[in-house]
């Protein structure tokens, strides 16, 4: 499986999901000991809208193991299963302890990394357990950009030289310079991650088991620069004292809004499970879990407030939860002419799950006196008024008869960078769903096993679906297995998904326009096309074998995923001022208020094909030493096969969607242990891509574009990791490692191609590869 992780992208550079066959996130289930982890509040903005669980609230230290079912599952699990599902299962020792500390740094000089992690096992009692695992935390930034230059809209030297007095307020600059305007690169963050797992055995044999969290992370990085007399710095307003202000007086080299995300996140899990009969078994369990990020905006303003802006915004929370109850059952019936027991699994769930987005401080999204030509009433038409004739009087500039008088400057609204939730955009959403399922497996025969599974839910916002699944496991020799399955799933569209709105507001006119993205539902949305939301279905198809032979064994899988209704972001839809008239004119709400809109729809039918190929191999070499090699390759290609909304999902997002990930991921690790030394070493290979972009706009069919798509080949990449452990003794070891040892980086766009770098940006910030180089490290681990 993968895990992203975003160098700075708004939101999502807090949170970190997880992802099977190249398909996203939140088409991957995610359980903690086989139970379903909560979702985090982020929805990502735009593509496919993402909203999975934060993998990165599990610590390390309290894994015990990691299973991977690389297969569809809704049939068994229920709603997101569609690529498979990943269970993370927790320790359970009652005895035991463990520390781990390791610091690092990259080649570069930067982001030095500290982890500070332990792990220890108690006993409850005699008949139980409770294992603690803490996890603490600290990363510096990187800095992998460039000076802004002639390739953006602002070049630092160009006005440094020009402006040769400003030069004291810029750094040196240069690639890789922290100096720079604006910092593209790994952002500066902190965590303190905990998990607790416990476990009690009753004197009549049933287990009482509870598990929960608490993870409070925090990260900051730069928006773009905001350069000299841009469209914020540069504009002259007049004062309520007839005086005139900009804010380059504020900030006389522009300035870079700052953001800081703080993800507190915290869940529990409680049950009992035991036995009716030795033949029937039960688990009742219960749930909640809690995902919270708290936003705040540094070193920017809100330019409608004028003098009177503050610097620091909070402009508001998104918050997700979710509570759960479930009965799982599992019967064995001893079948006449069958090589096992059939085991008939069944059982029940509801979930309740919420989204708020909560409004931020007046301050981040209120409309000031300056969102509005003339605030303080100094003119009529092109007389001054009472009023302007004294602010005249005591020396004021004013002229009511020049158009481009600062009188009549309109400034933006909102905390520039990240205008704050308002309450007209904030507020929550709740639905409940219940599930029932059941199933069946056995040997059929001593070499034939079969298992067939269905599941039925009902949510309360758009209804019914019903799955199933059917897989096989053929043994041809007690070392090679032939296996397959067919099922069908869905997706229920999240909460967040139906809810989330971030919008910016203008007042280009004297009135309030909001543009960006809206809820399918939202009234405009539904008029310029948008459709509500309904679930995304599947229909998974896969075929593999297995084979062990002495020291060497293989698993090769092939797979199709066909999906129906994939959810992703329209196109951006201008408000002109004839589409505004038929939106009032048909009464909508909120017509006259909204200048572009952005919205999620079930777009397109997809087909996911692929093979997944894994490969190991020990070997014995006796006084030498024992080396493992493992081999593990994937390989997977995208189509659409079915554009839905007709002029809102273009070309260039189809081209992209089928070109835009590597078709190729493969990872060779060799590992040799001798005496008291491990030594590793892996190459990780990713395959090129090829991103595209349209300059000339939509042609008048609504899709193609003029001229054709501009697009690059990324190349293919190869990373290289290497480690050496030394145990001390049994209880005391130390590594030295380094990830990306050769030093390696993605590849440079051409900024006069595709032109979607520059801004000081060196690489994409859809980079598959990681943007911050070779990173060296030194871990000691003491166990008791």
């Amino acid at each position: 499986y993968t895990i992203g992780r975003e160098p700075i992208s708004d939101g999502s550079t807090f949170v970190r999901p997880a992802a099977l066959r190249g398909l996203s996130s939140d088409k991957t289930l995610v359980l903690v000991n086989s139970k379903r982890r909560h979702r985090a509040a982020l929805v990502s903005i735009g593509g496919s809208g993402t909203q999975g669980p934060d993998v990165a609230t599990i610590p390390a230290s309290a894994l015990k193991t990691v299973e991977i079912l690389r297969d569809g599952a809704a049939a068994q699990y229920g709603s997101d299963a569609i690529a498979g599902v990943i269970n993370f299962i927790l320790k359970d020792s009652a005895e035991g302890a463990e520390i781990t500390v390791q610091g690092g740094q990259y080649y570069e000089g930067d982001g030095e990394d500290l982890l500070i992690a332990g792990n220890i096992g108690l006993p409850l009692g005699e008949n139980g357990f409770i294992n603690i695992s803490l996890e603490g935390t600290s990363a510096q930034p990187t800095s992998r950009g460039k000076q802004w230059d002639e390739t953006t809209s602002f070049d630092v030297d160009a006005y440094i030289a020009a402006n040769p007095d400003k030069a004291y307020l810029y750094g040196p600059g240069g690639d890789y310079d922290s100096s720079n305007v604006q910092i593209w690169g790994q952002p500066e963050s902190e965590a303190f991650r905990s998990f607790v797992n416990m476990g009690y055995t009753l004197p009549g044999g049933q287990e009482l088991y509870a598990f929960a969290n608490y993870s409070n992370s925090s990260a900051d990085g730069d928006f773009n620069y905001r350069y000299p007399g841009n469209s914020v710095n540069g504009p002259l307003i007049r004062l309520q004292d007839g005086s005139t202000y900009k804010f380059d007086s504020l900030f006389p080299a522009g300035f870079t809004p700052r953001f800081f995300g703080n993800v507190v996140d915290y869940s529990t899990t409680g049950g009992i499970r035991g036995e009716f009969t030795p033949d029937f078994t039960y688990d009742f369990s219960a749930r909640y879990g809690k995902n919270q990020i708290n936003y705040k905006l540094g070193n920017t303003v809100n330019p409608s407030l004028g003098d009177s802006s503050p610097t620091v915004f909070h402009p508001g929370d998104l918050i997700s939860d979710e509570v759960a109850v479930a009965a799982d059952f599992v019967y064995s019936y001893e079948m006449g002419g069958f090589a096992s027991p059939v085991d008939f699994s069944f059982g029940a769930e509801w979930r309740d799950e919420g989204y708020e987005a909560v409004a931020g401080d007046e301050a981040s999204y209120i409309a000031g006196p300056y969102a509005f030509a003339d605030p303080w009433n100094f003119c009529d038409g092109a007389t001054p008024t009472a009023a302007g004739l004294g602010v005249i009087a005591d020396g004021s500039s004013l002229d009511c008869a020049d158009p481009s008088d600062p009188v009549y400057t309109l400034n933006g609204v909102g905390s520039n960078g990240f205008p704050g939730y308002s309450p007209d955009y904030s507020g929550s959403l709740n639905r409940d769903s219940y599930g029932i399922y059941a199933g069946a497996s056995a040997d059929l025969t001593e070499a034939l096993f079969v298992e067939v599974a269905g599941r039925f839910e009902n949510y309360s916002d758009f209804g019914e679906t019903t799955n199933g699944k059917i897989a096989a496991r053929w043994s041809v020799t007690p070392n090679i297995n032939i296996r397959g399955s067919v099922g069908t799933g869905f997706r229920a569209p999240t909460p967040g998904q139906l809810a989330t709105t971030n919008v910016s507001t203008r007042f280009p006119a004297g009135e309030p326009v909001a543009s960006g993205l809206f809820p399918a539902s939202n009234p405009v949305s539904q008029f310029l096309g948008a459709e509500e939301l309904k679930p995304e279905k599947s229909t998974n198809y896969s075929l593999g074998a297995t084979g062990t032979f002495g020291p060497l064994s293989v698993t090769l899988d092939l797979y199709k995923i066909d999906i129906s209704d994939q959810f992703y972001a329209s196109r951006s839809i201008t408000v002109t001022p004839e589409i505004r008239d038929q939106l009032i004119a048909a009464g909508v709400p909120g017509a006259d208020t909204i200048g572009a809109v952005q919205f999620f729809q079930n777009a397109f039918d997809s087909s996911t094909e692929g093979v997944d190929l894994v490969v190991t191999y020990v070997a014995d070499w006796g006084a030498p030493g024992t080396t493992a090699f493992t081999l593990s390759s994937n390989y997977n290609t995208f189509s659409v096969e079915k554009v839905n909304i007709d002029g809102l999902f273009l070309e260039e997002d189809v081209y992209d969607f089928e070109n835009g990930t590597p078709n190729y991921r493969t990872t060779f690790t060799v590992s040799h242990s001798i005496g008291a030394y491990t030594f590793l070493g892996r190459a990780n290979y990713y395959g090129a891509y090829n991103p595209s972009q349209c300059l000339t706009g939509v042609d008048a069919d609504g899709y193609s574009c003029p001229g054709g798509l501009l697009t690059e080949d990324s190349g293919s990449e190869v990373l290289f990791d290497i480690e050496a452990t030394y145990a001390y003794d049994d209880t005391t070891k130390f590594t030295l490692g380094a990830r990306n040892v050769t030093d390696e980086y993605p590849y440079e766009p051409d900024y006069n191609n595709l032109r979607e770098t520059g801004n000081g940006r060196i690489y994409r910030s859809d980079s598959i590869v990681d943007w911050q180089g070779g990173f060296v490290y030194l871990k000691a681990t003491k166990s008791f």
